[in-house]
């Protein structure tokens, strides 16, 4: 399983992904979801997969490949004029990947389905974020639903309904991210530490702010810590119910 979440601020984007790819007793793997494409100066593209691994791998290594093509690089990620096209561009690379694994084409339900979410900017354009389905269509980011979340979302979703504001700092909204997957990771073994994350500040241009955060990152066990002993001290100071 996996958990993903991209959100829109008023100052820009931010992405984070878990790593995690199989989960039992005695079976755990991990594998990068998240990727990105970048022309400094020029754009700036994210994109995060949960699903079937083999899909999702095969996605980006066509995105990838054809990137690189030295003759005739459309369809390309890097030749798109547009956020919109670069969606129904990965839309289409994930169609026909789920179409090529599976008799029947894609579906939602299918054993080959997968989810994406890409977001970014192009220069002259807006920075934005799409949802893209197996289906190979898509919605785009809007004001009413300002966060995309593909994967296991259920146990971070309150978190992010109740305390997130699109006028939040990159710092605040990282901070809500760490308990939002905090709430994740402690509900579900499907889904785990080290997390991938990538900050995209409006009009940047750049895909410079990445990184890592390991079991041992102190900034997020002290904000995981520091929740746990909140939500405590929060019960405790509610009103009291007689039963």
């Amino acid at each position: 399983m996996t958990y993903c979440v991209a959100m829109r601020l008023n100052d820009g984007l931010v992405f984070m992904s878990d790593t995690r790819t199989n989960a039992g007793v005695d079976n755990f793997s991990s594998a990068r979801k998240m990727f990105t494409w970048a022309v400094p100066g020029e754009r700036s593209i994210t994109l995060m997969t949960a699903g079937n691994l083999a899909t999702t791998q095969a996605v980006v290594a066509l995105l990838d490949e054809r990137s690189k093509a030295v003759e005739d690089r459309d369809p390309s990620i890097l030749s798109q004029t547009s956020m919109f096209q670069i969606a129904r561009l990965v839309g289409a690379t994930l169609k026909e990947v789920i179409a090529y694994s599976s008799p029947t084409g894609p579906s939602a339900n299918d054993p080959f389905s997968a989810s994406v979410i890409v977001g970014g900017q192009i220069k002259g354009g807006r920075s934005t974020i799409f949802l893209v389905y197996p289906e190979g269509n898509f919605i785009e980011i809007t004001e009413d639903s300002p966060f995309f979340q593909i994967g296991e979302a259920k146990y971070g979703k309150p978190i992010l309904v109740r305390a997130y504001d699109p006028a939040m700092s990159f710092a605040n909204a990282v901070r809500l991210l760490f308990v939002s997957f905090d709430s994740t990771i402690k509900s579900n073994l499907s889904v785990g530490l080290p997390l991938d994350l990538h900050i995209y500040e409006n009009d940047s241009l750049h895909a410079d702010r990445q990184r890592r955060i390991e079991e041992t990152d102190e900034a997020y066990t002290q904000t995981t810590s520091q929740w746990s002993t909140a939500l405590k001290a929060a019960l405790e100071n509610l009103q009291t119910i007689e039963v």
